[in-house]
């Protein structure tokens, strides 16, 4: 992988840079909003990774973002399309809300497919030993209010995760996974997909 500013490298000329890169920042959301935000670009267009090759490697990211704990993904829209694509490829999922989907962990191939299915969504990612238990006060405000609920829950978590793939962007809400940490677990997946790593101070 080619090195750069912001994982201590000589910066390089981007014609020498691979053709996709991966921007890693701290988010200001307020005071008490602890956040990194992902965000995966044509290194020279600076346009947004869509499609397979995005889906591909998101499904390598968050496996390792998540550090061998468990996790869980929260769908809050389009529930009837989660339902058909979940009972077509036998995949378990709860109702948690009113209008929450709550999928647990998934092999890499099966998170593959549900990624490339509901790209175009807006979905959640958690993770931690707490999404082994029921969070109804966090699935009932996902149910009213969506991804915005994470907000006030996301301290009981490892981290929760805004995913907007369409858009090439995740933002990650953690108290203790800074960009520094999510650069180092998400190395593995950038090298075997040749993805440039940008931290933006």
């Amino acid at each position: 992988m080619s090195g750069g500013p912001g994982n201590g490298a000589a910066a390089k000329d981007a014609l020498d840079l691979p053709a996709f890169s991966l921007d890693v920042q701290a988010l200001d959301l307020g005071v008490d909003v602890k956040a990194v935000s992902l965000e995966i670009l044509q290194t020279e267009s600076r346009e947004p990774v869509r499609g397979k090759q995005a889906t591909d490697f998101w499904s390598a990211v968050f496996p390792l973002l998540s550090a061998g704990e468990p996790f869980v993904l929260d769908f809050f829209s389009h529930l009837d399309r989660v339902r058909d694509f979940c009972a077509t490829r036998k995949i378990f999922f709860r109702e948690a809300g009113p209008r929450c989907i709550v999928v647990p962990q998934l092999a890499q191939e099966q998170l593959r497919q549900l990624f490339e299915r509901f790209e175009a969504e807006t979905f959640g990612f958690r993770a931690g030993d707490r999404v082994n238990a029921d969070d109804l006060e966090l699935t009932g405000e996902l149910s009213q209010h969506g991804l915005d609920a994470y907000q006030a829950a996301y301290q009981r978590y490892s981290f929760c995760a805004v995913c907007e793939f369409d858009d090439g962007w995740v933002t990650l809400l953690s108290e203790t996974t800074w960009s520094s940490e999510v650069i180092r677990r998400v190395r593995p997946a950038t090298q075997s997909f040749d993805v440039y790593i940008s931290r933006t101070q």
